[in-house]
Formats: C-alpha cells, structure tokens, sequence
C-alpha cells in the first residue's frame, strides 16, 4: 500500500470558517473508536489518503483495472467521493493533528471500487462489488458495509439483484448502511429500499450545537417500490468535514490560501504577488492596495472553496450520513460484538430522536444518537436472528408478531383486528428476550396495528417497514394478507 512520506505543510489549524468536527456533533464516547471492526465502502473510487492508508486492510477493483490502491500523480475524479466518505467515517486526522478525525478512527477498512473507467456506477458493478463482499466477508472479517450510492432502476426487492445481494449480505451477518439519495422530490431505490438495510437520510445542523437550530435536508424519503417507508434514521448532512485530496490543484489551491493568511501585514502583498496563481485567485487581487481587502479577498476565496483548514473542506449530502452512522455501528460492535446487524438496527433506531415540528416520515426513526446507541449495545445481552427479528410471520393458522425491549414491563399488539384494544392481545416474552404475539390468521386483506409498551406508548413495529402515516404525526404498521 501507499506510504505516506513527503512533506505537508502542517499549518493544522481550523480557520475561522470551521466546522464542528463530527465526533463532537454526535458527541460521540471517545473511548470507542471502532478498533478490531472492518468495515468495507463499496464506492466510485479511493485514494490512499495519510488519515486511513495504514488501516486499509485490501482493495479490490470489481472492473479489474486497478490491481492495487497507489498514490496516482494526480488523483482522477471518480477517486474523491470513495475518499471523503471513507474518511468521514474512519480517518484519524493525521492531517489536522486529529481534529477532524472520523468516529471509527481506529477501524480497519475494505475499499471496493465499482466504477468504470469513465467514473460512471452500473448496477453490473455495484452487483460485482456485492457479490465480491459476500465471497470475501469471512477472509477479511466484514462486519460492516457502506454504501454511499445508487442503483439506475426504481424496482422492488424481488425484481432487484442489488436488493437481494444486500439482504444476503446482511442475513451473513454485515450491518449494511446505505445513503437514502439527495433529492426529496424522489423515493429511495436499490439498494436503500432494500428491507433489511439501514437506510440513512440526513439533516442540518447548521453548524451548531442547539437541536432547536436544526433542519432537515432534502433526502429521499417515502413510499418504496416494495412499500416499505424509508430511510430509517437521519444523520448529518451538512457541514460535514472531508479531506481535499493530496496532489490535486485544489489541495495546492488550499495550501497556498492557508499560507497567506498566514503573513504579517507587512509582506502580504509580495506573498500575494508570487502566489496568486498556485492559491488560484484571480488576477484582480494584485491591483488591491489596502491589506485588509487583500485578506478579505483571500478569505473570500477559502469560503467559496468551504476550506476549513488547511487540507479540509466542508461537504454535503446522505453519502455522509451513511458513514457517519457507520462509524456508529463500529462504535457499538466494537463494545458488544456478539451483536447482530438486526440487533444493530434495532437499537440503533430504538435509541434515535426525531425532530420536533418536521414530518416522521421524513425522518424514520430520527437522529442518530451516539451515545445512547452504544450504551445499549454495551447492555444488550440477546443474540437477534433473522427468524425472530423480522415482521409478522405467517405460522400456519397462526400469526406471529415479534417486539425487542429489555426494559419494557409489558406490551399488547393492538390493531383493526381487534378494535384497537390495548389490552386485550398481550404479548409474552422468551428465553431470547423477545417479545411474541399470536393471533388467529386473518382474512385477506390490508390491516393496521401499534406495539403498545407499558400500557401508554403506542409504537409501530420496529421491524416492519410497510407502514402509514397514522395522522397524528406517528406511523400506523401495515399487515398485508393475501
């Protein structure tokens, strides 16, 4: 792999447009790190950058091109989106003495590259990239996969390939986190439909610290091709911290920027008038005479390039949230990791807050929220399978509703089948710590229900995706007979 060997200038210091670094968005327990988990990016492209080059365990280019992860003269195009997802998640800030480090700084990672030469992503590759994770996942130990990308076609799950390798993916035991889309106006498609993954849409913190400031970002949401309501949970979107790639003009650009702000007063315009062209100015900063415009242009200049210091910027969209919740993940196996990609879930949206005054069905389950999702895990004691983490089952004439919550006193399954009585169809808990409910196999039809937990919560269930909007800002979850 790329050894990391020339010099930088290690003017590390944030400018005064900084951004709040992502560990202290989420305040996230700085004791984990995601040491010992790997975590794999199916992705455009990667460059071997100084925050994870250490820890890149292997690459693989689906397309067969590129044989092995090297320092190109320059970085090509397609390499800086794999790049700035991956150190958002995992980078270790080498290049900020740590500031803008990743959540799982310490996790190892796997980098598979799925574009063509012309940085283009068919579904022919993101299947390749799947497939390879799959064949691979017990060799490099895979416990988690990110994917900040999109298929070409809205179909359902039985009609995708891409669906279907995530779903096996995640029944062989990856937590699989994908990017829910950047426009609202759309619903989320292969793989982020897919039921078994965590899709992730994103909001804003407008780069504060108060909730009240909070807003969300135009994701994908909504009704799938299958029926299920994605995305599941939200995470930062915007003011989001990523390297700018070494060797590219505008990490040259960015330098140099860094550098003049760096001088006194006194030698700022000869600064100026020798750098102008490397900090890509324009020409007319060198007919400013007074040194407080000359600044101000310069400063301009970071701003419109969301420079945040001297090797970072500033980006946008859910192919950040997915990581960021990925870092999470990494955080909560590495504190318990008997735990399972749907016990993962589970507590990961059981633990998230929405936000007030904005739809739910924007949102999912809410913000992530780190702390409390790894807190849980630390406590959870239950090994989630997929035959009892999953949505009601057809058993015969029977039909089986399941429910995870270790602190729950009780819980009854109220619906349209029976009035919407919360009392009368109480569930019973398991060895395995699982709530079930039975009741008799209904007609054909479209039916509604809520957990109701504690005889005052009214939830819907957890683990099914086929849902409503129940008119009181909540979900109504949907049970299909056919």
């Amino acid at each position: 792999m790329f050894d990391e060997t020339e010099d930088h200038d290690h003017a590390h210091t944030q400018n005064r447009f900084a951004v709040i670094p992502t560990p202290e968005k989420l305040n996230a327990d700085p004791q984990f790190t995601g040491k010992g988990i790997r975590i794999a990016f199916l992705d455009s492209g990667f460059f071997p950058h100084p925050d994870i080059h250490e820890r890149i365990v292997t690459f693989h280019d689906v397309s067969g091109g590129q044989n092995e992860l090297h320092q190109p003269l320059e970085p090509r195009s397609f390499q800086w989106h794999g790049t700035q997802t991956t150190v958002s998640c995992a980078g270790n800030g080498k290049l900020c003495d740590g500031i803008y480090r990743g959540i799982a700084s310490e996790a190892e990672l796997v980098l598979v590259r799925v574009s063509d030469e012309n940085g283009a992503i068919p579904d022919q590759n993101i299947e390749l990239g799947l497939q390879w994770i799959l064949d691979n996942r017990e060799k490099y130990n895979i416990r988690v996969l990110n994917m900040s990308l999109g298929g070409d076609a809205n179909l359902p799950s039985a009609e995708s390939k891409i669906d279907q390798l995530a779903e096996e993916c995640v029944k062989q035991g990856i937590v699989v986190i994908v990017a829910a889309g950047n426009s609202a106006d759309e619903v989320p498609i292969p793989p982020a439909n897919s039921p078994s993954v965590i899709t992730v849409g994103g909001y804003s913190d407008e780069n504060q610290f108060d909730e009240a400031d909070f807003e969300l970002y135009h994701s994908s949401y909504g009704v799938t091709a299958d029926g299920t309501i994605k995305p599941e949970v939200i995470a930062p979107a915007m003011f989001v911290a990523a390297p700018i790639l070494p060797k590219t003009a505008d990490y040259i650009a960015a330098e140099t920027l860094a550098h003049l702000l760096t001088q006194p007063d006194y030698k700022l315009k000869k600064a100026v008038s020798e750098h102008w062209k490397k900090a890509d100015l324009s020409e007319e900063i060198l007919t400013l005479q007074n040194v407080s415009d000359i600044r101000e242009a310069i400063e301009n200049e970071i701003q419109n390039r969301k420079i945040i210091a001297t090797h970072y910027q500033y980006v946008d969209g859910t192919s950040f949230a997915a990581p960021i919740t990925a870092s999470v993940v990494a955080q909560m196996l590495e504190a318990n990791p008997k735990l399972t990609p749907f016990a993962v879930k589970d507590l990961l949206i059981s633990t998230a807050q929405r936000l007030m005054h904005f739809p739910a069905i924007r949102q999912g389950f809410g913000v992530v929220h780190a702390q409390r999702a790894l807190a849980e895990a630390q406590k959870e004691t239950h090994v989630f399978e997929y035959e009892n983490y999953m949505p009601p089952r057809i058993d015969g004439e029977m039909i089986t509703f399941f429910y995870h919550n270790d602190e729950a006193e009780a819980v009854n399954l109220a619906g349209d089948f029976n009035n919407w009585n919360e009392s009368s169809t109480p569930f019973f808990k398991d060895a395995d710590g699982i709530w079930m409910a039975k009741i008799p196999a209904l007609n054909s039809g479209k039916y509604r229900y809520k957990f109701v937990v504690n005889q005052t919560n009214w939830l819907e269930d957890p683990s099914n995706g086929l849902k409503e909007e129940d008119g009181f800002g909540g979900f109504n979850s949907i049970l299909h007979i056919i």
